[in-house]
């Protein structure tokens, strides 16, 4: 048998042996530490980039529709499109949605916006903007009050907090007896919400009631879009493709893949390619492990000369020496494992604490989406950089034990 209970037991006695080469316990310790040091970087890392993802993904379809179904006319009955929608199995909810163009100014500030109709006891059914909001509340965009929620940012443009005027300007023109006029609307603002930098909705977004909204753009009772939610987001092509089946009539159906699938590829892209970079730290720790184990052939010829001789096989040598790598690699991921685990749950605080302690700020939310570092611990990365590090820690006692195997007893034998 292979891993013999002697080989194992001799393995494991030479692990804990005191050598006599204190040099050989020295590289021993380093490759332990080695692929200790490589796991936790590489789990604090990959869940570090796990909680950007998530956070992008988490502010995007706060505002930005999973499945969008428009047509080449106003939508008349959006409520009976709503209910065959619904028909799909991964739908979860459809709520009807008017999107412009205008212009809001305020004491000589303006700027440019893009306009949303929305239903606020529907819209919540299909995004989570409202607990995006820093101020009011989605319920306050009651029909013919002509209150607008507005970004952050755009707010802070205009100069304007809760309960001011805003004047709302339509690039669509109206007859009046002196000429061609743009409409104006005066607006009061009723919430202000905040999804994060990077994408634009906190300096361009303005929600306004659906009904408000339809009589801002003279569109009766029609809609210009059906905004989805679907059951599993990446599950939003396949419903994208049933839909274009299915429907009939002028519809087209878009799904957030064809808009921002480009930027989660490119992000789970530069997560693979940072898992294979910093594996190469437990490579290199690995070789010193060779290293070791190569040293520690050499010191214990003499032993290996007398198993050899009390009947001991090439195999069980073979076995020993692998059991002592395995052992060294094993406790080098137990404890880069359990340690990067404990600096990926608090990594966020640790961030906090040292922008803290050195008075800067590491992270923007300009830049950075969020003004903190974000950390998602998910069990298949720990997994896997576990299972991996420990492949590569075995691998490495290959070359060592086969050289151990080859050992001559006669020619180790000869000087002692």
């Amino acid at each position: 048998m292979f891993f013999s209970p002697l080989a194992i037991c001799i393995g494991l006695r030479y692990t804990r042996a005191k050598r006599r080469n204190h040099f050989v316990s020295f590289i021993a310790l380093a490759s332990m530490l080695g692929i200790a040091l490589g796991v936790m970087v590489l789990i604090t890392v990959l869940s570090v980039m796990n909680g950007f993802d998530y956070q992008i993904k988490n502010r995007i379809f706060s505002v930005v529709s999973q499945v969008t179904v428009t047509s080449s006319t106003p939508i008349a009955n959006w409520s009976h499109l709503a209910k065959d929608l619904s028909k799909h199995k991964d739908v979860v909810a459809a709520a009807p949605l008017i999107t412009g163009q205008g212009m809001l100014s305020n004491s000589g500030n303006v700027s440019g916006s893009y306009l949303f109709g929305i239903l606020p006891p529907e819209e919540k059914k299909v995004s989570t903007l409202n607990s995006k909001m820093i101020d009011g509340s989605l319920d306050d965009l009651k029909e013919g009050s002509f209150n607008v929620v507005l970004g952050m940012e755009l707010a802070a443009v205009l100069g304007v907090g809760m309960g001011d005027k805003v004047m709302l300007m339509i690039p669509q023109a109206s007859v009046t007896p002196i000429g061609m006029l743009p409409r104006f609307k005066r607006c009061t603002v009723a919430g202000i919400f905040q999804v994060g930098g990077g994408f634009g909705f906190d300096s361009g977004a303005v929600f306004l009631n659906l009904h408000d909204a339809q009589k801002i753009f003279q569109m009766g009772s029609n809609v210009t879009s059906m905004r989805l939610k679907v059951s599993d987001l990446y599950a939003a092509p396949k419903v994208n493709a049933d839909l274009k089946h299915s429907l009939s009539g002028n519809y087209s159906v878009r799904d957030w893949t064809e808009e921002y699938g480009a930027l989660f590829k490119a992000i789970q892209m530069e997560k693979t390619m940072m898992f294979i970079i910093l594996l190469f730290i437990i490579a290199v720790a690995t070789f010193n492990l060779v290293s070791t184990l190569v040293m520690a052939v050499t010191d214990k010829q003499a032993d290996i000369a007398i198993l050899r001789t009390l009947g001991a096989s090439p195999k069980m040598i073979m076995t020993i020496f692998i059991v002592q790598g395995g052992i060294i690699g094993l406790i080098g991921t137990v404890i880069g494992v359990v340690s990067g685990i404990i600096l990926a749950l608090n990594a966020t605080s640790a961030v906090n604490f040292l922008e803290h302690l050195f008075h800067v700020k590491f992270i923007s939310s300009s830049i950075y989406i969020v003004d903190y570092l974000p950390s998602k611990l998910e069990l298949f990365d720990v997994v896997r950089i576990g299972l991996t590090a420990f492949v590569l820690s075995l691998g490495a006692t290959i070359y060592p034990a086969w050289r151990a195997s080859r050992v001559n007893p006669a020619e180790a034998l000869r000087y002692e």
